[in-house]
């Protein structure tokens, strides 16, 4: 049966946040494009990663906040909660976000192919539909692969969807585990932890590096982990997961630290360690194009290694963010048609967000980063414990950690754990774009009483300058 044809001056492989966005921009730029997905749209993140997950986090703040209303004077008897409708709720808000992204797609005239698509040769691409049925060929003159990232097979932590689990199967629960294990203590492991825990679950978590949450700031793990240690989370660091056995309904998780090798049993286990790629069946290796270590290789504008195809998003590799992705898929984009463009964006100035409570967010070099690059630093500090507005919030766990180049002042890294943290990282965002020293944060007026007051404190502590401290 002869293969329909349509030709397009841009098609995208993948509608995740950073396939969708390059979409939505090359229609604004006058591109006739068009997106070909095999799943739903809107990608992991919005189905199976980052908004279903905010859902249960929040749920998991609100039950924290009725439970300890008797602070504020507030009775609250009889607190329950229904898992099932916890879990139901992360799944409708999906739902609407995803209906969205459809009226978004039909609002920039982009066409949409339901359906796994593959190169064949220069320009042609088909689409092999996911309701059945012959393939369709699409000629493009440029093609940009955003099919994002998937759980690396680990060995001895094969996940089944019933006993091991990885996010997704988390997010598909309906009843909560009354004991889990989590291997991998990045955002994902402590997100689950953090949410777990709050509504009872008894959770261990073990990590393989010597603190949980690795790319952040050390000071600011280490904060984290006395306080879900309080919390009643169990947190293992330097632990080797050597293997897991499933007996009578139970996974035992065997790992060592050093002092030979243990096991801890559990109703379920996360494997929330290591991602690869979704670089197979896409017909890369037939036009040239060059795979590395599981991620597609990019250069400048996020080309590949045929100037045609451009790759962004958790399929080029780390880091493994939905907003760096959407960021990726606008300058890929733009850089198409100006090749004078700027040619990336600066890997080290975008915010890294984990959304336990409290809240940890970064941005720029860790202390330990800025050291070993030869900085001479001046360290900033200001706890949310002496703030008015944490006081009254009654959110008074954390700090603002700010690292300087001693030198100039320049704003060399952001580090925040507390209240609202992804909320008010951005600022600090803004100011390293801007090269600000800490003479700009301090004199910036901030208002009062709001818990970004402590940014400014930490500016002026690390000169001697702040006041309420």
């Amino acid at each position: 049966m002869a293969m329909g044809e349509t030709v397009f001056d841009l098609v995208v492989i993948g509608a995740g946040p950073g396939g969708y966005v390059a979409a939505i921009r090359a229609s604004q730029l006058g591109m006739k494009a068009a997106i070909v997905e095999r799943d739903q749209l809107g990608g992991i993140c919005l189905n199976w990663g980052c908004i279903p997950s905010k859902s249960l986090l929040k749920a998991a703040e609100v039950y924290r906040m009725v439970k300890d209303a008797s602070d504020f004077g507030i009775s609250c008897d009889n607190v329950r909660f229904d898992f099932a409708k916890v879990m139901k709720r992360s799944r409708d808000v999906s739902g609407r976000i995803v209906k969205g992204v459809e009226f978004l797609m039909k609002k920039n005239g982009i066409t949409v192919f339901q359906g796994t698509g593959a190169l064949e040769a220069p320009g042609v691409l088909t689409v092999a539909p996911r309701a059945g049925g012959p393939p369709q060929r699409v000629r493009s003159k440029r093609f940009v692969i955003a099919t994002g990232a998937r759980p690396r097979p680990l060995p001895g932590l094969t996940v089944d969807g019933k006993n091991l689990l990885d996010s997704t199967g988390a997010l598909s629960l309906t009843e909560l585990p009354a004991r889990a294990v989590i291997v991998g203590g990045g955002a994902i492991g402590i997100e689950f932890a953090y949410f777990w825990s709050t509504f009872g679950c008894k959770v261990t978590v073990l990590e393989m590096m010597p603190h949980i949450l690795p790319l952040e700031d050390d000071e600011i793990a280490e904060t984290l982990t006395k306080s879900l240690v309080r919390s009643g989370i169990d947190i293992i660091t330097g632990a080797r997961v050597q293997g897991t056995a499933v007996k009578k309904g139970q996974v035992e998780v065997t790992f060592d630290r050093g002092k030979g090798a243990e096991v801890v049993s559990a109703d379920k286990c996360l494997v929330a360690v290591g991602v690869t790629g979704n670089v197979e069946g896409l017909g890369l290796e037939k036009l040239g194009v060059t795979v590395e270590r599981g991620f597609v290789k990019t250069g400048d504008h996020y080309r590949t290694s045929n100037p045609d195809i451009f790759a962004i998003g958790d399929v080029s590799g780390p880091p493994l963010l939905a907003h760096v992705a959407s960021h990726e898929a606008i300058c890929a984009v733009e850089g198409m048609l100006e090749p004078g463009r700027p040619p990336r964006i600066d890997i080290t100035n975008f915010p890294s967000c984990t959304y336990c409570q409290p809240q940890v967010a970064s941005v720029g070099l860790t202390e330990r980063a800025a050291k070993e690059q030869g900085y001479k630093l001046k360290i900033g500090r200001f706890p949310f414990r002496v703030l008015g507005k944490a006081i009254a919030a009654g959110e008074t766990e954390g700090m603002v950690k700010l690292v300087f180049d001693a030198k100039y002042g320049e704003l060399l890294g952001a580090h925040i754990i507390g209240h609202a943290a992804t909320e008010q990282i951005h600022e600090l965002g803004i100011a390293r774009t801007l090269e600000a020293t800490y003479k700009e944060i301090l004199h910036t007026i901030h208002a009062h009483p709001t818990l970004s007051e402590a940014i400014m404190e930490a500016a002026g502590n690390a000169y001697g300058e702040a006041v309420h401290l």
